[in-house]
């Protein structure tokens, strides 16, 4: 497939940094204390950048999601990282912080949940429908408020690249807890 990304000078990623940072601050403002599902990455650094308090954890949360419990934040923030774990309920139930903002990819019918072989955790366990990723915050005990998708628009040719253009693949919440 041609690529034409680097071309047009595009990344998708900063694309959708830029959308999950403006959703956070329409309702939580630095410096508030976020802790981060999952390890440091680029969007945590942009965080930190904006002037939030950022922690990220750096522990298996399928054996561990307890560990949760002894960090106290503002928020707790987990981006596309849900759909990685087992068991996802288990993470949910223990995070300490009144205020959720998750994203997670929507399951799409013309592409194949992502799985890379080189890498285990690069991996989807899930990739859900929005009615069952909220479903899955209720029965964890949260209330979601607010909620917003987004498409993946690439300039890459072929025929998945130009759905994308109109099909939604990231869906965002703000959840607090019930």
């Amino acid at each position: 497939m041609l690529n034409l990304n680097k071309f047009f000078n595009y990344d998708p990623h900063e694309v959708r940094f830029k959308k999950t940072i403006r959703f956070i601050k329409e309702s939580e403002h630095p410096p508030s204390s976020i802790l981060d599902i999952g390890g440091p990455n680029r969007l945590s650094n942009l965080m930190q950048q904006g002037g939030f308090d950022v922690t990220n954890t750096n522990f298996d949360l399928d054996k561990k999601p307890q560990s949760l419990q002894k960090y106290s934040s503002d928020a707790i923030t987990a981006f596309e990282v849900l759909e990685h774990l087992v068991n996802p309920l288990d993470v949910l139930q223990n995070v300490t912080a009144d205020r959720l903002f998750a994203s997670v990819p929507l399951n799409i019918w013309f592409s194949k949940t992502h799985y890379n072989e080189n890498d285990p955790w690069d991996r989807h366990f899930h990739e859900f429908e929005d009615w069952q990723f909220d479903w899955l915050l209720d029965h964890a005990g949260w209330k979601v408020i607010r909620k917003e998708k987004w498409t993946s628009p690439s300039f890459i040719l072929g025929i998945r690249p130009v759905l994308r253009l109109f099909v939604p693949y990231y869906y965002i919440v703000e959840a607090v807890k019930k």
